[in-house]
């Protein structure tokens, strides 16, 4: 009787051993895969509505932001954290490796190809056009009519991407040009009221801004809705900015887009933030 027992006894202890053993081992493949995985720092402007910014709950919100979630959700290998500041501090951050990534609305530029790497897919678009007189919209149904119509543009500053945009028409459009000038200082409300008294005909400017500064409830220059007319141009896509030692989750970046393209949640995410598919202006 007293074997049974002590065999009986070995048995279980064999098996709470083993029990306690096979649990250890999942503890350990667990903390192995929480070890595993990359933790990534990504930045965001927290004002650029609806972009980048920060919402009434404090939650990191905004176009740009939800498709590198909806990344995030496809790379297990990474864990993004969102981190909201300043224009500055996110690229100065992101050069110097403060920050893995950073979305803020950006355009490609030769200076920003320097010290970024850009991925092969955009993450949004901004929608450029022109702003002009409402009286003149008979005439002024896109670029090429506003040339031929006298193509009197206010004047940009070289530096801006915007300039090269222009410039970049008139090299495809060699027989409607737009009177291309460089820009000394000025606000907003200067361009409008230019345009409003006849000294230039259109302003370029992204549709957003014109929504804000103009269209919507409450805007700085609502007075003017019903003297300015705006149309579309082109979608110039915008780009998250990798640190240069980033070329690995760039790349994984790249294969989680092709996956949100073909599902369809970037459509979905636009027509939510913008209430349109903004990449239907994107035509190269």
């Amino acid at each position: 009787m007293k074997k049974a027992t002590i065999f009986t006894g070995i048995l279980a202890l064999a098996a709470v051993t083993g029990v306690w053993a096979n649990g250890a081992k999942d503890q350990k493949k667990a903390e192995t895969k929480t070890e595993g995985v990359i933790k990534v720092r990504a930045a965001h402007t927290q004002t650029y509505v609806p972009y980048d910014f920060v919402n009434e709950k404090g939650e990191s919100d905004g176009f740009e932001v939800a498709v590198l979630k909806a990344v995030d959700e496809l790379l297990p290998q990474y864990e993004f954290e969102f981190v909201p500041t300043s224009d500055d501090d996110l690229l100065i951050g992101i050069e110097s490796g403060k920050y893995d990534l950073g979305t803020k609305g950006a355009w490609v530029t030769d200076e920003r190809k320097k010290k970024f790497i850009f991925p092969k897919n955009p993450v949004g678009a901004s929608v450029i056009g022109i702003v002009f007189r409402a009286s003149d919209s008979g005439k002024i149904h896109d670029l090429e009519s506003f040339a031929r119509f006298s193509g009197k543009l206010v004047p940009i500053a070289p530096q801006n991407a915007q300039y090269a945009v222009v410039q970049d028409y008139n090299t495809k459009h060699p027989d409607a040009q737009i009177k291309l000038l460089p820009s000394e200082s000025f606000t907003v409300a200067d361009a409008y009221t230019w345009v409003l008294e006849g000294r230039y005909d259109a302003y370029f400017a992204i549709k957003l801004s014109y929504q804000n500064n103009v269209l919507n409830e409450g805007a700085p220059y609502g007075k003017y809705k019903d003297k300015l007319a705006y149309v579309p141009y082109k979608g110039i896509p915008t780009w998250p900015l990798f640190n240069k030692k980033d070329q690995a989750l760039a790349d994984a970046y790249d294969t989680a887009i092709g996956q949100l393209k073909k599902n369809g949640t970037i459509t979905a995410l636009s027509q939510k933030y913008f209430g349109e598919d903004v990449f239907k202006f994107v035509t190269d």
